[in-house]
């Protein structure tokens, strides 16, 4: 009898063997794929023909690589413009609203180019570089510390306790939200289709339908993959009904334990797997800190509940309009750097009217 959830999972296997490896057009072609297949089906087709049909419609998945690398190369040319005339306008814009102050202005231009930076490359690679991160710290401590009238002082001295400040309530509050997230959304369970092979590589987890690579599972030592195997094969070693759970530097079967390096492969067969995984990354906390060196900690503190607020509702929408699942990731860099925009922009604004008698 046909089974649309493994003929599906066959599908992505074939779609990842031809490189498409990406995770949002490899999600929305699946989108794709089950919507043709689900309309066929109320028209009276046969769920198989339907398949069938709607697979070819999407098209060989030779051809879709090349397509989605060609998109992808024009994309990138196209993002640098868009970044560089946003870092021109950000420039411009400062210059307009700061230009009383021409050093200011140039400091809110530095921190805006950064801000618009660091946004583009978490949307595109969920990681925000330390050269922006701790050289944002470095850098607004060192602004602070030069101009004190960034955080509304005269004296040196309080533009950089302000600055240090600001700081630590950045990364601080950054991290509560970190561990918070991680105690209360660290799991997330995966059902397989009956006793799925799954397989443990050198780099990265391969599921039935996608390949992780294990930097976006593993952020600490703590974090562990689990599977509660029928069946698990480590070379010519069989282990039934065993518990398999992979950290970042050892491997447990059982009762038995190895080191990570020294295993190449590893193939198990299970119902559920459990996967790490994180509210907010390490890179978002040094990036609230970079946020607070320059901004200070009232705009530290807008700056969390603005972009919870604005990630919350993109993130609602997508899922409604089918564009994300609950459990796929979204970057939370963007979200805090428009928030940190709208701050210098309107922050002596935001504090009238929240303290406003």
């Amino acid at each position: 009898m046909f089974n649309l959830d493994q003929a599906v999972a066959e599908w992505r296997r074939r779609m990842l063997a031809a490189g498409i490896k990406t995770p949002v057009p490899l999600d929305e072609l699946e989108h794709h794929l089950r919507d043709d297949v689900e309309q066929q089906a109320r028209s009276g087709s046969d769920p198989q023909q339907a398949f069938e049909a709607a697979m070819l419609r999407i098209g060989p998945a030779g051809a879709l690589e090349r397509e989605f690398r060609k998109v992808g190369e024009t994309w990138d040319v196209l993002r640098r413009k868009v970044v560089w005339a946003l870092i021109g306008a950000a420039f411009l814009s400062c210059g307009i609203g700061f230009g009383r102050s021409p050093a200011v202005a140039l400091v809110y231009g530095i921190l805006l180019a950064g801000l618009i930076v660091a946004a583009f490359i978490d949307f595109k690679r969920f990681i925000i570089p330390d050269e922006i991160t701790i050289g944002g710290i470095l850098v607004g401590f060192v602004c602070s510390l030069l101009l004190p009238q960034l955080h509304g002082q005269t004296l040196l001295l309080g533009g950089a306790l302000h600055s240090l400040f600001g700081i630590g309530v950045g990364a601080g509050l950054a991290y509560l939200v970190l561990r918070a997230g991680k105690w209360a959304f660290g799991r997330q369970r995966i059902v397989l289709s009956g006793d799925a092979n799954i397989a443990f590589t050198d780099t990265a987890l391969v599921l039935p339908d996608k390949e992780i690579p294990y930097e976006e599972l593993f952020y600490r030592k703590s974090d562990a993959i689990e599977i509660r195997a029928r069946k698990v094969e480590l070379g010519e070693r069989t282990y039934q009904d065993a518990l398999a759970r992979l950290t970042p530097t050892s491997l447990h079967i059982g009762d038995e334990k190895c080191d990570r390096a020294d295993v190449s492969r590893i193939t198990a067969a299970g119902a559920e797997i459990v996967l790490p995984r994180e509210a907010m990354g390490l890179g978002d906390v040094k990036f609230m800190a970079a946020i607070g060196a320059f901004l200070g900690w009232q705009a530290v503190l807008f700056s969390l509940m603005a972009s919870s607020l604005m990630g919350s509702i993109v993130g609602l929408g997508l899922i409604a309009a089918r564009r994300r699942q609950c459990s796929s990731r979204l970057p939370y860099g963007p979200y805090l750097a428009l928030a940190a925009t709208i701050w210098v922009f309107g922050g002596n604004q935001i504090l009238d009217a929240l303290f406003a008698r």
